[in-house]
């Protein structure tokens, strides 16, 4: 499970016992792997029983033809058959082959059963899953909503999985369940087309939109004015960071018509002024603080499979029309940028029929999920496609009123909807928990005993219910309804053109997606797809009162009215997780919370750079573009820091590495590292110490007037100390696009509230911006000093910025020696927050990479074979496997390997083929 996993949520005590019983398990893997008191039956054998067969031939089940799995020197499959359902049976076994265990944790997560895996430190994190009843939902859907077509090919897959399952010892199948052989008797389960479906809704809760910013806006009110905290989350900057689709309009019909005049609109009138809270009130204390920054806790702990929960997780992709591009033909480039795994998210793999016919359709290669049948990210014959995180707000937190028979709407109780779960645990007792939920949702208060109960100061104005025995808090989400987003799959990997692409793109609901096209005949589009709902009252960005029924969803956005692009005239498109469009003119709110445009506009201003006199970009300006890592903050910081005067001359002395510095973040540079210090120490001390304890790094204490203080510091009203209580990877302030353009307009006023700052003994108290700045960067001079040495010339953005590649659920904690054979790395990288280069780190917690390129590719549509890509690690989910993490290398140095597509090249790159036989 990823690190974040492992304690119950709420409790400090439990975090340390999580932690102690993984290092148990770690120890055990440890005298596994390296033969210690174990002997040779624990050494090599051990490791290498798992390594799957790729040559020769093996019997199948259920097979009605033989199929052939053709690998490259990376281990990438390509599998040829001759029917739909073979196709997918070889391809849960060969994912089964590389990557179960990975599978197998993964089904865990959804259904809320890591506990059965791995004890007892995993209880709260299985309740609170379990509450969401992500496994209810696949069920459900599943058995009532997906196709007959999109059931055969699940059926089929699951197949293929337990084929290679039959007849397998755990320790024949991963050396992880060997370790867990040891601590207690855990036995495989048949994979099932569920366990499928499942993986989406943690896909879609990773992706789910702005459900943090919910909650930190309204934890931001204990110590923050309305006015502060709208200054904190600034209007998107459509004058400098262009949206996706630059023009169109909602005609009269309700459709979107890419080619109208946009005219101005309000595509917020359902919106409440920011900062107020539910019932209007202008804030949030006491109890709900405590409710909310508990709940924030109990989301750290949920499997981040796609990332740490906050607003970090986004992508690139464009795609260029064939008039610009020196092959005359479109090229697409896209790279999701998501937590680093070992192994990596993504598999390559290509799904071939060997005819296509109207009884076979597919051609498709691409990046997979593991444990999920068909291509997620790529390309077939005719078409190419990526995707990016559209950002969408499709959760809402309620405050609801509670009572032992219901809760309140309109004045009266409604009954809860309640069932019971029983979470088994590996090693110890079952536990029974009751699920409640509203109308809205689940009751994720009860998921914690900081939830329970709402205190005496809940941020509700005149017109809330009595308080009575408190509140609780539910939540409403898309993800948790039944939906066709696997149907939409299988749809685009057989889509013809932009026609079938849309029809496609109808069905993916969840999670909302930027959709980027390209063709074989020169066409290129964008299509916005998602269920987006429609708010009667409020727009999202604070929890509503659930008591009142004009909060309520009325319904979600009509697919034909979300905004698309086909062919336009500025021959490019461009999605980094920016606005999709210029809500002023949209009619529907998507969401008050984008990113804010930092890569997107820098990808533009790249492409326009080359197509400017005539130019054209090639297959390697794409990959170069991919790895551009110039920092737009220092653009508009560094001028400022260069002139500011310094006397202390070892401070000077690392200011002088920012003169000349051209704001490029390479792996080497000492300028990079710098500036990259004084800008976290900038956002601590303008920002930073003074948020709530609830949104800042563990182990950041600072002191402080208590929240509820008045009047003077004296004797009964002291400064205490106060500690941060998020995780870093979450904390704020985390330093990305949001915060620049936080200080945007600051930098231009010498004095404002926020550069005041306490002295201290070592420190005089700030009061304007230069004196603030002034102490970022002797704050910096000295961190930096103990981090990296005293001497700067030694001093290197990647020795600061490293990535460490950490096997899943047994690298991530334990001894050196544990970390070295289980864990990959680390490796020096460039880059940074907000770049197109995006190996992200966050301010406040370190500068530790927690985001990558997850995986980058360059699509030469139409021909196919001249297409590149790369993976963050490699096809193999074995330790000590070749194919473990062959890529990491290549993939760090920005460069891609070929990829081959057609069968001529399948056939010449291959150097194992394996023929699975009925």
């Amino acid at each position: 499970m990823p690190s974040n996993t492992s304690a119950p949520p709420g409790k400090k005590t439990a975090k340390k016992k999580g932690r102690r019983a993984r290092l148990i398990l770690v120890l055990l893997v440890l005298a596994l792997v390296a033969g210690i008191g174990f002997g040779g039956y624990w050494g090599v054998s051990t490791v290498r029983a798992s390594f799957p067969q790729t040559t020769g031939e093996i019997r199948l089940d259920n097979l009605s033809a033989d199929v052939e799995v053709k690998r490259d020197a990376n281990g990438v499959p390509q599998i040829y058959a001759d029917n739909e359902t073979d196709l997918f049976r070889a391809q849960g076994y060969v994912q089964a082959q590389d990557r179960f265990y990975e599978m197998d944790v993964r089904r865990h997560v959804t259904a809320g059963r890591l506990s059965e895996m791995f004890g007892e430190s995993q209880v709260d994190t299985d309740a609170f899953l379990r509450t969401l009843g992500w496994r209810r939902v696949a069920q459900e859907e599943y058995d009532k909503v997906l196709s007959p077509e999109t059931k055969k090919y699940l059926k089929a897959y699951a197949e293929g999985v337990n084929a290679y399952l039959k007849d397998r010892a755990p320790k024949d199948v991963s050396v992880e369940y060997a370790a867990l052989a040891l601590t207690n008797d855990y036995a495989i389960e048949p994979w099932t087309p569920v366990d499928s479906v499942a993986w989406l809704k943690a896909m879609a809760w990773d992706l789910r939109g702005n459900m943090q910013d919910e909650i930190d806006r309204s934890l931001m009110t204990s110590r923050l004015s309305a006015k502060q905290i709208k200054q904190l989350y600034p209007e998107y900057p459509y004058a400098l960071h262009q949206p996706i689709v630059d023009k169109g309009a909602v005609g009269d019909d309700g459709k979107f018509d890419p080619k109208a005049d946009a005219t101005e609109g309000d595509g917020t009138t359902t919106g409440d002024t920011p900062g107020t809270g539910p019932g209007g009130s202008s804030g949030s204390s006491g109890g709900v603080s405590s409710q909310l920054g508990a709940l924030s806790e109990v989301l750290d702990t949920v499997p981040a499979l796609l990332g740490p929960n906050g607003n970090g997780i986004g992508s690139n992709s464009w795609v260029v029309a064939g008039k610009y591009t020196t092959s005359g033909k479109p090229l697409l480039a896209n790279d999701p940028h998501l937590a680093p795994q070992l192994p990596s998210l993504w598999y390559q793999m290509g799904l071939h029929c060997r005819s296509v016919s109207e009884t076979c359709r597919y051609d498709v290669a691409g990046y997979t999920f593991s444990g999920m049948p068909g291509v997620i990210i790529g390309h077939n014959d005719k078409i190419a496609w990526g995707l990016t995180n559209l950002g969408a707000d499709v959760t809402d937190l309620y405050l609801e009123k509670i009572g032992p028979d219901g809760y309140l709407v309109d004045g009266k109780v409604k009954p809860f909807t309640s069932r019971e779960e029983t979470i088994k645990v590996a090693g110890g007792t079952d536990r029974k928990i009751t699920v409640r939920s509203t109308g809205h949702g689940p009751l994720v208060s009860d998921r914690s005993s900081e939830l329970e109960k709402v205190g005496q100061k809940a941020p509700v104005g005149n017109a809330a219910p009595d308080r009575g025995t408190g509140y609780g808090v539910s939540l409403q989400w898309t993800a948790l309804q039944p939906g066709h987003s696997m149907d939409a799959i299988f749809a685009i990997d057989r889509a013809k053109d932009f026609t079938t692409f849309r029809a496609a793109a109808k069905n993916f609901e969840v999670p909302s997606q930027n959709l980027i096209y390209a063709d074989a005949e020169g066409n290129i589009g964008y299509q916005s797809p998602g269920k987006i709902p429609q708010r009667a009252t409020g727009d999202g960005t604070l929890p509503a009162p659930g008591w009142d029924s004009k909060y309520r969803w009325k319904g979600y956005i009509p697919f034909e009215k979300l905004p698309y692009e086909y062919n336009p005239e500025r021959g490019y498109i461009v999605t980094a997780n920016q606005a999709v469009i210029d809500q002023k003119t949209y009619p529907d709110l998507l969401t008050k919370d984008w990113g804010y445009g930092s890569r997107s506009q820098r990808i533009n201003d790249l492409i326009e750079s080359k197509i400017k006199d005539g130019g054209k970009i090639s297959p390697d300006d794409m990959r170069t573009m991919q790895t551009d890592n110039r920092s737009e903050i220092a653009t508009l910081l560094n001028p400022l820091l260069l002139k500011i005067d310094i006397a202390d001359p070892q401070v000077r002395e690392a200011q002088k590495l920012l003169e000349g510095w051209d704001y490029t973040q390479d792996p080497d540079s000492a300028a990079a590292a710098y500036f990259n210090a004084v800008w976290r120490n900038v956002l601590k001390l303008a920002f930073g110490n003074k948020l709530p304890k609830e949104l800042r790094a563990e182990g950041d204490c600072i002191s402080v007037r208590p929240a509820d203080a008045t009047g003077p510091v004296d004797e009964q009203n002291r400064l205490v100390r106060e500690c941060g209580q998020r995780d870093p990877d979450s904390a704020q302030p985390d330093g990305g696009d949001r915060w620049y353009e936080v200080v945007r307009p600051l930098l231009k006023q010498e004095k404002n509230e926020w550069w005041t700052t306490p002295g201290n003994r070592l420190d005089p108290a700030t009061e304007t911006r230069d004196q603030l700045l002034a102490r970022a960067m002797k704050d910096a001079r000295w961190e930096l000093t103990a981090k990296l040495g005293k001497d700067v010339s030694t001093w290197s953005w990647g020795r600061l910025h490293q990535l460490t590649l950490k096997n899943q659920t047994l690298g991530t904690a334990g001894p050196d020696v544990v970390q070295k054979l289980l864990n990959r790395g680390p490796w020096n990288l460039g880059g940074g927050e907000a770049a197109v280069d995006a190996t992200g780190w966050n301010a406040a917690g370190g500068y530790e990479v927690i985001w990558v390129p997850s995986m980058r590719m360059v699509v030469n549509v139409g021909d196919w074979d001249k297409s590149r890509w790369v993976n963050l690690t490699g096809a193999s989910g074995h330790a000590f496997h070749s194919n473990y993490t062959d890529q990491t290398d290549t993939w760090a140095k920005g460069e891609l390997y070929d990829w081959a597509y057609g069968k001529a090249a399948v056939d010449a790159a291959a150097k194992d083929t394996l023929t699975l036989k009925p």
